[in-house]
């Protein structure tokens, strides 16, 4: 087992195949955009799989595949295919903006993934536009809906809130859980290489963060009921509504750290080992995966790494990579 200097049990690892993304959403990317990485320098799916092989020897168990947008690396269903090979793994998923869903889903459903997640903070096409600085939403509608044809199941919707941007559907957005059996899941803005203005239209970054607190109250007259979650199962505080088919997930890295129960690392496109989504904290592990060294003893210190919080409360966060190039 993989147990980090504050007893947490480390079983989840996020792989990030890709930097490139097909959206340039507004919170996730610098509007001037960032300089992609040379394809050289991104890791080959097969040392991806063999350092997952790694991974859960040590006692990794769940693997999700993120980007950048995962769907834009070419045959991205052959790594997945090849990781759900791997004996040990107990979950398999992948979290995209969904514009590419209807497309990839049911390959990627044979290959062997479990569920996706899907990036949806908006129910109105113009701000969608906006928002993610060109995608079409029917597109993505239309793949969550053609993943759950597929059996990508639980769909699990991200929304992140942005007060005086989208915070005025929340109720909307939750309301989705009635007739779907989806986990819409609303987030906490987070400040990643995100806090320079994002334009004429869009508020300043820092008036549009809204606590947890702020979207629950705003879904009072719902009778949320709380499903328990067990310890580990991520960073949500999940709730069910009377007569619903879904839940809605409340995730608040600010205002209520998740780090106490934090269980994962992360792999980035380029082969460095990440302890702490919050922290630049990294270690190289492709080189010496290649050259047949000690990746065990990485990953060891990849946990004993791990910080008990992050510090963002000190405006202390990320300033390597926007989220984009991290994975989320």
């Amino acid at each position: 087992m993989l147990i980090d200097p504050f007893k947490r049990q480390i079983t989840y690892l996020r792989i990030s195949v890709t930097d490139r993304c097909n959206f340039r959403c507004v919170y996730c990317m610098p509007s001037e955009g960032v300089q992609w990485q040379p394809h050289e320098t991104i890791m080959p799916y097969e040392d991806i799989t063999r350092f997952v092989r790694i991974a859960i020897e040590a006692g990794i168990r769940e693997v999700r595949i993120t980007g950048g947008e995962p769907l834009v690396r070419k045959n991205i269903e052959d790594l997945v295919r090849q990781i759900s090979d791997i004996q040990g793994i107990e979950d398999l998923s992948l979290t995209t903006n969904g514009v590419l869903l209807k497309r990839h889903a049911k390959a990627l459903a044979d290959a062997g993934l479990k569920r996706v997640n899907v990036s949806l903070d908006t129910l109105r096409s113009d701000l969608y536009r906006k928002i993610t600085r060109g995608g079409e939403l029917q597109d993505v509608l239309e793949g969550i809906g053609v993943a759950e044809q597929n059996g990508l199941t639980p769909i699990k919707i991200n929304t992140v809130v942005m007060k005086g941007v989208n915070s005025d559907e929340i109720r909307d957005l939750a309301n989705l859980t009635v007739d779907h059996a989806w986990n819409v899941r609303f987030i906490e803005l987070m400040p990643i290489q995100n806090q320079k203005p994002w334009g004429n239209e869009f508020p300043s970054p820092q008036s549009m963060y809204m606590p947890i607190s702020e979207v629950r109250k705003k879904l009072e007259s719902f009778e949320l009921k709380s499903i328990p979650n067990p310890a580990g199962e991520g960073p949500a505080e999940d709730f069910h509504m009377p007569n619903s088919k879904g839940s809605i997930g409340f995730i608040s890295p600010l205002s209520q750290s998740f780090c106490k129960n934090c269980n994962r690392l992360r792999l980035t496109a380029d082969g460095n080992l990440r302890p702490c989504l919050l922290s630049d904290l990294e270690i190289p592990v492709w080189k010496i995966l290649q050259e047949g060294g000690d990746v065990l003893g990485l990953i060891q210190k990849a946990v004993r790494s791990k910080p008990e919080n992050h510090e963002l409360d000190a405006n202390r966060s990320p300033s390597i990579r926007c989220m984009m190039q991290i994975g989320g």
